[in-house]
Formats: structure tokens, sequence, C-alpha cells
């Protein structure tokens, strides 16, 4: 008897091409259009605008007809010799507002999962997303209702009591305390939405296993819902930090405005420039900053889910 082979072969599956995989997933790249659309006009379509960086802006020569000067728009901040002072100023703050925002929003989303009065849930929702639909120039003027000198709420109740009167608006060192709870305030409500609907997505019938089996209420939260959300948790943070370089100048400049005497510890890069430009209207500087942030805050990014891809891959963004 010869020997016999078997002559079964597994046949190697043929790549699809581009225009297959537009027609198989034809119904979510139409979904996906209004997003293509605006990322590329906002987005790609603006990007030639960087050279505004680069050149002396001249109103009547348009972008590339105007006089390029390489990087002495750069210099501007540089020789400013504040460049440390309100880089450090602007991702300290926005570091704060980042990590003690998710951290209460957690918290806050959290909480309202456990409540179970439904009116009383709804009604706590309502009060929470309040803050941040005010105007950041009414916050401004809340603020300063309250800790003005003269006529301040907060100068009223001391005065009453024959306690000394105080000073936040001649002291630096009580503003980045009074910042970050400002921000706090206001925006903790709105940020708790996301982690609220992801607790939301967890499957029911997990949650209900982990009660049949006797867990409590902060056993369900450390073993159920805090893992859960941990993806969501990343996510957000990375996102966060793309933005470290950028102020919340509606924030600083409608309560700060041009007092001098906090600029050491409350001036940041948007209201340095904003300032500066002012006066006599220069785009390119502008531009220039906005480009340095931009380039920080890749590199940051970068940097950070470069880590997380180290850690645990699944994580990152790419």
């Amino acid at each position: 008897m010869g020997n016999s082979k078997n002559t079964n072969s597994v046949t190697p599956r043929k790549k699809r091409g581009f225009f297959e995989n537009v027609v198989k997933y034809r119904t979510l790249i139409l979904m996906c259009i209004p997003a293509i659309v605006f990322f590329f006009m906002f987005s790609y379509m603006p990007l030639p605008g960087i050279w505004v960086a680069f050149v002396k802006y001249n109103y009547g020569k348009g972008i590339f007809g105007s006089k390029f000067i390489g990087l002495q728009n750069f210099e501007f901040l540089a020789s400013s010799g504040k460049l440390l002072t309100l880089t450090k100023n602007t991702i300290l703050y926005n570091l704060a507002f980042i990590l003690l925002g998710n951290f209460l929003a957690i918290v806050m989303a959290i909480l309202l999962n456990e409540m179970q009065a439904k009116l009383f849930k709804k009604v706590a929702q309502t009060m929470m997303f309040l803050p941040y639909f005010i105007s950041q120039v009414l916050v401004g003027v809340l603020v300063f209702n309250l800790l003005n000198y003269d006529t301040g709420f907060i100068n009223g109740i001391l005065e009453a009591f024959g306690l000394e009167k105080w000073q936040p608006y001649a002291d630096p060192n009580v503003w980045p305390v009074l910042l970050v709870v400002i921000y706090l305030w206001q925006q903790t409500g709105y940020n708790s939405v996301v982690y609220f609907a992801a607790i939301c997505g967890i499957d029911a019938e997990i949650i209900e296993a982990s009660k049949v089996d006797g867990a409590n209420a902060f056993q369900r939260i450390r073993y159920i819902i805090l893992p859960s959300l941990k993806p969501t948790i990343i996510i957000l943070l990375l996102f966060a930090l793309g933005g470290i370089v950028k102020g919340n100048f509606g924030l600083f400049y409608n309560i700060i405005g041009t007092n001098s005497l906090l600029y050491d510890t409350t001036d940041i890069i948007e209201t340095f420039v904003y300032r500066a430009t002012m006066t006599d209207f220069n785009f390119s500087t502008a531009s220039a900053v906005g480009l340095y942030q931009s380039i920080v805050g890749f590199v940051i990014v970068m940097v950070v889910n470069g880590v997380i891809k180290k850690i645990d891959p699944e994580y990152s963004l790419f």
C-alpha cells in the first residue's frame, strides 16, 4: 500500500478590499459622516492658519502674503520672563481641576446611583446642573459681591460680629484655593453626567447577584462599580490632559480681571496674552501661543498614552 497524503488544506481567507468594506459597513459610515465633516471643517481645514504664527500679519496682504519672521512671535513669551511662571500656573490649575474635578464627579455619580428616592434624585441632579449654566460673567459678579472688602457679604458678617474684615483681593495666596473651589462648584455636576451614564450601563444582573450574595453598598462600589468605571476614567483623563496647557480664560478673567496684585498666583497664559495682544491686536503672537499650547498638550498626551500602553494596552487611546 502506498502512503496517502492528506490533501485537505485550509484555504486562506481573501482579504476584503477598501470598496468591499465600504459596502459592508455602509450604515456605520453613514452614521459617522456628520462627525467626519465636523472634524474636517473645524480641525483640518484651519491647519494652514498655523502659518500666522510665523509671520508678521498684515491685514491687507493676508496670511500668506505677510512677511515671514520665523520664531520671533514665540520670543514674545520667552522675552517677557514670565513663560515659566505662566506655564506653571496654567498646568497646576488644570491639574487641580482635572484630578479633583474627576474625583468629585465620580463621587457624585456614585451617590446619585445609590439614591433610592427617585424624586429626590431628580431634584438633586437638577440642583447640581444649575451652576454649569450660569455665565462666567455672572459668576464673577457673585464672587465679587461675596468677597468685596467694602460691601461684600462675608465682610458684612465679619463686621457684624466685630471681627476684622478680610481682604482677599489684596492677598494672592488665597486665590489658588478659591479658584479651584469656584471651578468645582460650577463644573462637578455637569462632569458627573458621563460617569453616571457609565454606571447606568453596568449589567443590572451583576448588581443583583452581588446583593443576593450579601455584598453591601461599599463592597458593590469597590468591586463592581469602580472597576467598571476604570476605562471611562482613563479615557477622560487622557482627553483632559490634552488641554492641560490651555487655561480657563472666562473663569480667570471674570473673577480676577486686571488686578495686578494677584498676578503672581492667578496669571495664566491666556490672560497674559489677552492683555498683551489687546494693546496692538497682534494676532500673530496669539497664534504662536496657541501653537505652543497645542504642541505641549500633544506631547503630554503622547507620553501619558505611552505609559498607559506599557502598563495596560487595553486602556490606551491607540
